[in-house]
């Protein structure tokens, strides 16, 4: 794609995370939660995941109302026509809508272990998303129909995705207002969080779009997706580690040990993939093209600055997927304060001033979830 149609799209992406997050608010880790406690009883985890949909839907509408003319000025400031503005937000609604669901339909899959099902629709929808991108993107290189190849996809995908979930659950619209106010008790300490995470969590990208120039956006973005390929590891954690953490009876020294486990685990290997960025930069950013390859520095910097978000992202799973919500005004505290002293101690007019400050953050974060994971699984033991 043209570099001011991939800065576009790399602007669309974001806002679709952002719209997704606040969307959610904490809904998915209360499914989670409640889910790992009756996951043997199918209507039970029905009823949960009815009532866990319904929650979501009525969060998208507020979430569209906030993301929408936020996006629209990104993307006119950056040099769309209002046209192509239009075509860039109505091409978003498929991936948002599948969004609402697909979160919530995999935590069943998730937590009966069943994977095999799961994966192969994962594959089906990337192969598909793949084939579409193919045919279009050197016929129509437009920042709106690359993201009509990624929603028509994931909305297949999604249809499969409910029918496959329906084997571990009674189909039931049944609205339980018990479970209803068991999630938005995780609800009201998550999302607080969720909306500072909207705007802290995006934080690289709307810096660049402030402080930078349209191909500096487009540089990042595509640094982002050679750092997508952490995602594989990330999912296999959520998908085979965290529900598991989530329902397992285990407590004690036990508990706090399996805990420390996992984290450590996913540490060695995120450092492997790191040393081995650090080793061939060159012959990764060939991948991207000759537009990139002069951002050998930089993509050393978007992968530490991955690797620890993902370490963060898996620190935090595991404790709220066991009912464990942090304080937010504690929280957003901590995690404001090394926002702050970043922005003096780096320099954000250039790319990687903004990538340190982003792997500063980061590690900031995983520290504030590391630590309270540690003691919440330390008082189970003293309990």
């Amino acid at each position: 794609m043209p570099t001011k149609e991939y800065a576009l799209y790399t602007l669309a992406n974001t806002m679709l995370g952002t719209m997704s997050l606040l969307s959610d608010g904490g809904i998915s880790t209360g499914v989670m939660a409640l889910g790992g406690k009756v996951w043997e009883d199918k209507k039970k985890l029905g009823i949960v995941l009815s009532t866990g949909l319904n929650l979501r839907k009525k969060f998208a509408f507020f979430s569209l109302i906030v993301a929408v003319p936020i996006l629209a000025y990104l993307l006119l400031h950056h040099g769309a026509s209002i046209l192509a503005t239009v075509l860039i937000i109505t091409a978003l609604i498929p991936a948002f809508y599948a969004a609402l669901s697909d979160s919530l339909l995999e935590i069943i899959l998730k937590l009966h272990q069943d994977i095999r099902p799961l994966q192969e629709n994962q594959i089906k929808v990337s192969v598909l998303r793949l084939t579409i991108s193919a045919l279009t993107v050197f016929l129509f290189p437009f920042t709106f129909i690359a993201i009509w190849a990624a929603g028509i996809p994931r909305i297949l995908g999604n249809i499969k995705l409910r029918k496959i979930a329906g084997k571990f659950t009674e189909t039931s619209n049944e609205i339980d207002l018990g479970v209803q106010k068991e999630i938005f008790k995780i609800v009201k300490g998550i999302l607080p969080g969720a909306i500072y995470y909207c705007l802290a969590g995006q934080l690289t990208v709307w810096l660049i779009s402030v402080f930078g120039n349209t191909t500096n956006i487009a540089e990042v973005g595509a640094l982002g997706r050679l750092s997508m390929l952490l995602g594989v590891i990330s999912t296999m954690f959520s998908i085979l580690i965290v529900p598991r953490f989530a329902r397992t009876k285990e407590s004690g020294k036990a508990l706090l040990k399996r805990y420390l486990f996992i984290l450590a685990t996913m540490l060695v290997i995120l450092s492997g993939i790191t040393f081995i960025v650090m080793l061939f930069p060159s012959q990764l950013l060939w991948v991207l093209g000759n537009k990139y390859a002069n951002l050998e520095k930089e993509l050393v910097y978007v992968m530490i600055g991955s690797c620890a978000n993902v370490l963060m992202g898996l620190a935090l799973s595991l404790y709220t997927s066991r009912g464990w919500i942090i304080n937010p005004v504690y929280a957003i505290i901590l995690s404001v304060l090394p926002i702050i002293s970043g922005i003096f101690i780096f320099d954000l007019t250039k790319i990687s001033g903004v990538l340190k400050l982003n792997i500063f953050i980061a590690v900031s974060e995983f520290m504030i979830h590391f630590v309270f994971g540690f003691f919440k699984t330390w008082s189970v033991e003293k309990e």
